[in-house]
């Protein structure tokens, strides 16, 4: 009896409660794509022709105007960069009180902790043009209302990140310090620092990498940098110097993608 029980067993990967959630997944996918297709209002014809536009396009652009880059391109990429890194230090400058208030290892206080937290997402869910259109709105087209929206966009990444290595932190060199009565300053410098120290400088450099592709169009909103030249070039269709300038960028990022790797093989 025990053995034709068992051989009438069938396995099967999903149970049907699993197997009903799956299909309904499925279908809130489709339903989903089909509804986006619906409201998008795609233009077929723009489809037909989009390779012909886009192979006259390159051919406009082609062969790049080299010579354009000393006068036009050089000044704007180096403010690029310079926008990259203040920024990055700015927003650096400004996570770490933030991340402290939301480490609940750290702060105690649950309202804090929400304050904080607060603070990383609002910096978070906006995007880095549209913090660059409210500091120009402010402070007027230029590399400030770049650097400052590099800044804030920045927070709440290295914020979160921070926080989350600071609330891993294994106890036992905090509780010992505390226990023998250290201050907070030497708790955070000695107990903390330690352990986060990796996280930080890995966070800090994946963050001025970002950046670094943030900042080179933010330009094209009157924020500085070489999103002016490239914006310029569009406008006034010299599609040449347009490729003089997007060789720049993708140089620069290369660059720095390079640079972000060798240095995190010399301290991490």
């Amino acid at each position: 009896m025990t053995g034709a029980v068992l051989h009438d067993r069938i396995w099967r990967r999903f149970t049907p409660a699993e197997r009903l959630a799956r299909f309904a997944a499925y279908l809130a996918i489709v339903a989903a794509f089909v509804a986006s297709l619906r409201t998008v209002e795609v233009i077929p014809e723009f489809l037909y022709d989009a390779p012909e536009q886009m192979a006259d396009l390159l051919n406009r652009m082609w062969p790049a105007d080299l010579a354009y880059y000393p006068a036009g391109v050089h000044a704007a990429l180096v403010e690029t960069l310079h926008i990259a890194t203040l920024g990055t230090l700015f927003s650096i400058v400004l996570a770490v009180p933030v991340a402290l208030l939301s480490a609940r290892n750290i702060t105690r206080s649950a309202a804090l902790n929400w304050l904080g937290k607060l603070v990383l997402v609002s910096s978070r869910s906006v995007n880095s043009l549209v913090w660059a259109l409210l500091f120009v709105a402010v402070f007027g087209p230029g590399a400030l209302a770049g650097t400052l929206a590099i800044a804030f966009r920045s927070v709440g990444f290295v914020g979160k990140l921070l926080a989350e290595a600071l609330e891993e932190a294994a106890p036992g060199p905090v509780e010992a310090l505390r226990a023998a009565g250290a201050p907070p300053a030497s708790v955070l410098l000695k107990g903390f620092w330690p352990q986060v120290q990796p996280a930080f400088w890995s966070v800090a450099l994946f963050r001025w990498d970002i950046n670094v592709r943030e900042s080179a169009v933010l330009g094209l909103v009157g924020a500085g940098g070489i999103g002016l030249v490239l914006n310029s070039a569009m406008d006034l269709f010299q599609w040449d110097r347009v490729a003089t300038a997007l060789i720049a960028i993708f140089a620069v990022v290369i660059a720095a993608e390079v640079l972000v790797t060798q240095i995190r093989k010399r301290i991490l």
